[in-house]
C-alpha cells in the first residue's frame, strides 16, 4: 500500500515562507509523477505544482509561479514545495498526490490523473 505523508505546514505572516515535505512509502518505485494541489475553505482543490519522476521537468499554477519551487529527492522518497513570498491567499491545505510514471516526460495538472495523497498539511498566511 502506497501512503502519501505531509509536513511543514504552519503559521506565517505575508511575505514569509515555508517548505512543505511528502514522504512517499510503500510499494512505489522512483519512477512516478509527484504533484502539489491546496483547498481553501468553500473552493475547489486547485492545482499547484507537478513534476517528472526525474524533477528534470517542473509546471506550476499561474498563481504561484516565480514563489513556489517543486523539487525531490529519489533516494528519500520525499518531494518538496518550497513556499515564498506567501500571501494571504495562499492559505488552505495542501496535498501531495502519486501517480506511476508512463515515460520520462509524464506530469499531470488534473486532480483525477493522480492515485495516491496525503493527509493535507494546513498552510496560513495571516499577519
Amino acid at each position: 500500500q502506497v501512503q502519501l505523508v505531509e509536513s511543514g505546514g504552519g503559521l506565517v505572516q505575508p511575505g514569509g515562507s515555508l517548505r512543505l515535505l511528502c514522504v512517499v512509502s510503500g510499494r512505489m518505485s522512483s519512477e512516478y509523477v509527484m504533484g502539489w494541489f491546496r483547498q481553501a475553505p468553500g473552493k475547489e482543490r486547485e492545482f499547484v505544482a507537478t513534476s517528472t519522476w526525474n524533477g528534470v521537468t517542473t509546471v506550476y499554477a499561474d498563481s504561484v509561479k516565480g514563489r513556489f519551487t517543486i523539487s525531490r529527492d529519489n533516494d528519500k522518497n520525499t518531494v518538496y514545495l518550497q513556499m515564498s513570498s506567501l500571501k494571504p491567499e495562499d492559505t488552505a491545505v495542501y496535498y501531495c498526490a502519486a501517480r506511476y510514471a508512463t515515460n520520462y516526460y509524464d506530469y499531470a495538472r488534473l486532480a483525477t490523473a493522480y492515485d495516491y495523497w496525503g493527509q493535507g498539511t494546513q498552510v496560513t498566511v495571516s499577519s
